[in-house]
């Protein structure tokens, strides 16, 4: 069976598409950030709970601050990147469920009273969102360059609060002049699949 996704937009989101480590100097413009969450908002996520936070790192003072959080290789990238996104988790999400899972209101309370039970699942839910964001990046004809080589503390604390924990940060833009290292190997599906 073939799968419905036209084949350029297979090879576009996922086949072609690796992280970016150059970029050329186009801006990436709000409206195109805008489009992109506009789209990626659709992924679902447990109860609806939409955890995911996107802290754009547009000005020259905020930009130095953040290099300082990354992890010395990935330093130079997130300097010269044209758009940089912090993606965090927020952990008091549940305070939005009344309005996104309207047809149990109670679930606020009910599952998601105790800090540590948020924590736990605004972090899963938050990961996959930032997953479709990455693939919202690509559908919207640009590169991304997820990393998690940060000081995640640091930047928690330079560019967030306590309700929120960074997961990762994202380069976004045209991809530039050697923007790819080669293509890693992947596992093969008789690796990952079991039938039982």
């Amino acid at each position: 069976m073939s799968l419905v996704l036209d084949p350029a937009a297979q090879d576009l989101l996922f086949r072609e598409a690796r992280t970016a480590n150059t970029f050329t100097d186009e801006p990436v413009n709000d409206e195109q950030v805008q489009a992109i969450y506009d789209l990626v908002k659709y992924g679902p996520t447990s109860m609806n709970q939409s955890p995911l936070r996107i802290t754009l790192v547009r000005s020259p003072e905020a930009r130095e601050r953040l290099v300082q959080h990354m992890a010395e290789g990935n330093q130079q990238k997130t300097a010269a990147a044209p758009l940089v996104a912090i993606l965090s988790a927020d952990n008091e999400f549940h305070e939005e469920l009344p309005e996104l899972f309207p047809h149990f209101p109670q679930a606020k309370d009910l599952f998601f009273g105790e800090r540590s039970v948020r924590e736990g699942s605004a972090a899963l839910n938050a990961a996959l969102q930032a997953a479709y964001f990455i693939i919202g990046v690509r559908a919207a004809g640009l590169a991304a360059g997820p990393m998690t080589g940060l000081d995640f503390e640091g930047v928690r604390k330079e560019f967030l609060d306590d309700d929120h924990t960074p997961l990762m940060v994202v380069n976004i833009g045209r991809p530039g002049p050697d923007a790819w290292f080669p293509r890693s190997p992947r596992l093969a599906y008789e690796d990952v699949v079991t039938t039982v």
